[in-house]
């Protein structure tokens, strides 16, 4: 494969997706903020921070220079926060060579402007640049993905052409990608999901059962097709990997950071020490805010997400807002 390929982001997945991509023969590099993490990684080809237990790849460089990350490459992959991504963006922008692709595998919505990362993209880039754009999303935790377990995902790009070529470099034996056109509705799946995450693991975490975290999900899918379809998504795609599928496992899977956040709180955990004891970022604490003010600005009804906004930021207290949400106004089922 001739491509050369920069990734943006050392955390579980950005480091899985680099390591999957060395070995299958790309020419990749590894960017890092941290210099002994760069260090580490040179010397002893593990990411004990982020992935601690699998062995990189000996063709998979390392940088802490953005420029090394980005300058010539054909592919550069973002798995930087969120919240960081537009001035990550702003840095790399004089790097970036006529026609590269832009893939992002982050998820969220930027809290600041309640945008997308494609739109974040549109904003900062040249339109050659952001036209090239795709998001990597779907059911795929990092640690299963780097021990090789079958995955699957989804690469959706508004140019058919740029989702083909996603495709083929991240196909492996154990990874499989599909192409889809809707991009919005992709992004939105993927940020989504993670503030229903935090619904369900504080819904375990107050002990309340099979029944109420299915109930959430079902629900949260509603919430995340209404904002989606008031943003132009086409509304089969959430009943796909980047909305059920990633939904399913984000409120389900114990590797999930944002349940795990949720579960912490329903034990009576505040949110201050509950980041404080996380070195990797749950996306869905963040997304929880900017959700719910993207869901006023297009005059949404997004109940759960509500409640978990007031949960994490003005200290509703857990059973209260299950509470609430069980005795809202009854209504006939509809997404």
């Amino acid at each position: 494969m001739s491509e050369k390929i920069g990734v943006i982001g050392a955390g579980s997945w950005g480091t899985t997706l680099a390591n999957l991509l060395a070995k299958k023969g790309v020419d990749v590099t590894l960017w890092a903020y941290e210099p002994e993490l760069v260090a580490e990684m040179t010397a002893n080809r593990v990411n004990s921070l982020f992935l601690p237990g699998t062995t990189l790849s000996p063709g998979l460089r390392f940088t802490t220079s953005l420029e090394e990350a980005a300058a010539g490459k054909d592919l550069i992959l973002l798995v930087s926060p969120s919240q960081v991504m537009r001035g990550v963006l702003q840095k790399l922008a004089p790097f970036l060579k006529p026609g590269v692709t832009l893939v992002n595998a982050s998820k969220g919505i930027e809290l600041d402007t309640l945008m997308t990362i494609d739109q974040v993209c549109a904003a900062v880039l040249p339109p050659e640049i952001a036209g090239r754009f795709c998001v990597l999303s779907g059911p795929s935790f990092a640690h299963e993905v780097a021990q090789e377990m079958p995955t699957a995902v989804v690469a959706a790009a508004a140019d058919p052409a740029v989702a083909a070529l996603v495709q083929r470099i991240f196909t492996t034996p154990y990874f499989r990608v599909y192409t889809n056109g809707d991009v919005v509705g992709v992004e939105i799946g993927g940020s989504l999901k993670n503030v229903i995450a935090v619904a369900a693991g504080i819904s375990d975490g107050l002990g309340l059962g099979h029944n109420t975290r299915a109930a959430l999900i079902t629900r949260g899918l509603a919430e995340m097709t209404r904002l989606g379809v008031a943003m132009g998504a086409d509304p089969a795609t959430f009943a796909g990997l980047a909305g059920m599928g990633d939904l399913v496992l984000t409120c389900t899977g114990d590797l999930s950071r944002n349940r795990t956040v949720g579960m912490k709180l329903g034990q009576g955990m505040s949110l201050s020490s509950i980041l404080g004891e996380m070195r990797m970022v749950a996306e869905g604490v963040k997304t929880a805010e900017s959700a719910w003010r993207l869901a006023g600005k297009v005059g949404v009804e997004m109940p759960i997400t509500e409640k978990v906004y007031r949960v994490l930021y003005e200290d509703k207290p857990a059973r209260e807002a299950v509470l609430e949400l069980m005795t809202r106004d009854l209504k006939a089922e509809r997404w």
